[in-house]
């Protein structure tokens, strides 16, 4: 079936409600007051990389239809420190939102609009009627076709009304530095005399050289105009850089550049020259990457992955399937020529000198990528594309939004792992003369466990960390983002303690070695943009906070047969993939794992019976639907060469027995 993303009946909007309204100049907004125009309601965390990209594709619909479309973002936070006012005011200042965002802590809204995971979309028409309700992101050309729609049908009528919308900008808090991402250190000899450092000045999209009083600004590249554009250190463009790598002097003289930057937003890797302040495009061809694990569809060879989210819990830990294994088995290269390939939010970069290659935190993706500047290539060293925590072979294992580098002595590669609030270390091993990579997890448990507990490693927590480095006795420091603090790792005793507390958001940490007396800690302290030393102590902290887990409204259902629905239809012009079978598949787990009498496993077919356990008291369903769908018409063959996508959506609905209902549905809608 092929139809448009609008529902088939009308539901009215429920008021929006919350703690309080930012970009609105102090006033609280109601549905009435947005009457008259095309809303969008973004449900968003901004710990989550989907809701950042479900940001940008707004951007340009926001922009046409100005006088006519108003998007509200309902923040509805994952972790604890996201429900903090003044970080969630931070974060609406970083990611430059020019919209109205009402803050949820409670959830109240998101639970009024059934939302289920983040991003979650919900379109209300000018008269306040629910029209279309997506989750994940690439839904900007569905929702433009739909927006459209609503603006003819409602000029018509005479209920939609033109002019401005309630945005009004907050005042900047920057300085010098705006929202500073990463940084490394620049050896006398390369770029300023002295030795410098570079920092990614994330949110004035720019890099900037400071001098060792971490005040002195010595050179600038890029104009800070955000977009993407090569050329001289004044004109060139940046978009959210992030991480940044200094090549090895012979790699440098073959490359032709200096340093390779993470330009984030532009899922791009870029290359400077400090010498001549050129920059380039190195890998990357702007479009951004979907999800590996949907590439290629076992029983169809060849789909495209479709758009992704990040789902209320994902079933983390879960064994790959043999179906997921013969696709990564046989998954295609990345091929030779760097500016072909697609990236997605590279967010560090580290040069690996056990590999002789550049390693890339791909955090849109959740893997990690390997670059050759020299020869060009770019390869997968890590990770199926599947979010969540699950070690073992470097090719079968799950990170989750990977955004910290750092190797070690050994050649060991040290991930922050933020939306499993995990470390992650990948270590090489020779197996029959081959080096294989393998993937083990030093602190964390899962995508929505969390905390701020120091001890044995196994118990310890971390809250969203995005920086790593090795401090000089083979400990391990960490950037603790979401804790506002540096924690350390001992892999000798398995221990985890606390360097320091008190900060703004670090986003990243760097041992610094410039001065005369004892190595210290140079940390990002991004929220207060700017940089600050602090010292080793001999004697860290142990604190214990406690561990947390992300709170999500339960659903209600009744014990014995449960009759799961999830609805798909395949955006126009496209038609489903029936040329080797049912091209759809349910995969269901729960947990406890006796939650579940009957139903579980994976099969065909979007709907299925499950029965639940009368003796478990609650629990959460994790359940994947997928579904393929190539370009053609309904009814039609589809062309040999037709483009084909993969579209997967993982939800984790926590329940409770009681007297609710005896059906659950489910939405996964197909958009390009």
């Amino acid at each position: 079936m092929t139809e448009s993303v609008r529902s088939a009946y009308r539901v009215r909007a429920s008021e929006l409600v919350g703690r309080g309204w930012l970009n609105t100049g102090g006033k609280d907004l109601s549905l009435e007051d947005l009457r008259g125009k095309v809303l969008i309601l973004d449900f968003w965390t901004f710990c989550c990389i989907n809701c950042l990209h479900v940001l940008d594709e707004l951007r340009p619909l926001e922009e046409k239809y100005r006088d006519v479309l108003v998007t509200v973002g309902v923040h509805s936070p994952k972790f604890e420190h996201e429900a903090d006012p003044v970080a969630l005011a931070a974060a609406v200042e970083r990611y430059e939102i020019h919209h109205p965002v009402l803050d949820d802590p409670e959830l109240v809204t998101w639970q009024a609009y059934s939302a289920r995971a983040w991003p979650t979309l919900v379109v209300v028409d000018p008269e306040g009627y629910i029209v279309a309700h997506l989750s994940g992101e690439g839904h900007a050309g569905g929702l433009e076709s739909l927006v459209e729609e609503l603006i003819s049908e409602h000029e018509a009528k005479g209920t939609l009304h033109r002019g401005d919308g309630p945005y009004v900008p907050a005042e900047s808090t920057a300085g010098d530095l705006r929202f500073p991402g990463k940084v490394i250190a620049l050896p006398d000899g390369v770029g300023a005399p002295g030795e410098t450092f570079l920092v990614g000045d994330t949110g004035h999209h720019r890099l900037v050289e400071l001098g060792a009083d971490l005040a002195t600004v010595l050179n600038v590249y890029g104009s800070g105009v955000k977009g993407w554009l090569d050329g001289g250190a004044a004109e060139a463009r940046f978009n959210e850089p992030q991480g940044l790598a200094l090549l090895p002097g012979d790699v440098r003289t073959a490359a032709g550049y200096d340093v390779v930057v993470a330009d984030s937003v532009n899922h791009r890797l870029r290359g400077v020259n400090l010498a001549t302040g050129a920059v380039t495009t190195v890998a990357g061809n702007g479009v951004q990457r979907l999800l590996d694990a949907g590439n290629q569809r076992a029983a169809a060879g060849g789909a495209q992955a479709g758009p992704g989210s990040e789902a209320d819990e994902a079933g983390a830990g879960e064994e790959l399937g043999e179906e997921l294994a013969d696709a990564i088995s046989t998954a295609p290269r990345l091929g030779k020529d760097p500016l072909e390939v697609s990236l997605s939010s590279p967010w560090d970069v580290l040069w690996s000198t056990r590999l002789q290659k550049l390693v890339v935190a791909m955090a849109g993706v959740h893997q990690i990528f390997a670059f050759d500047p020299v020869t060009g290539s770019v390869q997968i060293l890590a990770g199926t594309g599947l979010e969540g925590l699950l070690d073992g072979e470097a090719t079968a294992a799950w990170f989750a939004q990977s955004s910290g580098l750092a190797e070690d002595a050994e050649g060991s590669i040290w991930v922050a792992d933020s939306e499993t609030s995990a470390l992650r270390k990948i270590s090489f091993v020779e197996v029959h003369g081959e080096e294989r990579a393998q993937v083990h997890t030093a602190i964390g448990t899962g995508l929505f466990d969390f905390g701020f507990r120091d001890g044995e490693a196994g118990q310890a927590r971390l809250q969203h960390p995005l920086g790593v480095t090795v401090l000089p006795d083979g400990s391990v420091a960490v950037a603790d983002t979401y804790n506002g603090a540096v924690r350390r790792f001992d892999p000798a005793t398995g221990t985890v303690s606390t360097l320091a507390r008190g900060l703004a958001e670090p986003s990243d940490v760097l041992v610094d070695a410039s001065g005369t007396g004892e190595p210290l800690l140079l940390v990002v302290e991004a929220n207060r943009h700017q940089l600050v030393r602090i010292p080793i102590p001999k004697e860290a902290l142990t604190v214990d906070e406690g561990a947390s887990q992300t709170q999500r409204p339960k659903t209600e259902v009744s014990p014995g047969p449960l009759a799961l629905t999830v609805r798909f239809a395949a955006p126009k012009g496209q038609k489903l993939d029936d040329r080797w079978g049912d091209p759809t598949q349910l995969k269901i787990s729960s947990s406890p794992e006796n939650l579940l009498v009957s139903g579980a496993g994976t099969s065909v077919g979007l709907v299925r019976e499950l029965v639940l356990a009368e003796d478990v008291p609650e629990g959460v369903l994790h359940i994947t639907a997928r579904a393929a769908a190539c370009d053609g018409e309904p009814g039609g063959e589809i062309p040999d060469h037709a483009a084909c996508h993969l579209y997967q959506q993982d939800w984790g609905i926590p329940v409770v027995l009681g007297q609710g209902a005896a059906e659950l549905t489910l939405d996964l809608r197909g958009v390009d």
